[in-house]
């Protein structure tokens, strides 16, 4: 199996969330495709550097081949 098709085969997701304490959680999911993947949540004070994160992890992704094909 190539590169490529490992890495379509595999998802990563970033989601920002507010909780009931007045926290912004960034949850990160990755894993193959049809499975349970892994995830880790980081909790950050305010919703600037929660999306800021996001977005930083959301790049790597990109940079190490996943791409937003058929994100919704």
């Amino acid at each position: 199996m190539t590169q490529t098709s490992r890495q379509r085969d595999r998802y990563y997701r970033v989601e920002v969330a507010y909780n009931l304490f007045g926290e912004y959680s960034v949850m990160r999911e990755w894993g193959p495709k049809g499975r349970q993947g892994r995830h880790l949540l980081v909790w950050f004070s305010n919703l600037r550097e929660a999306c800021l994160a996001a977005e930083r992890w959301h790049s790597r992704a990109m940079r190490r081949g996943y791409s937003t094909e058929g994100f919704r």
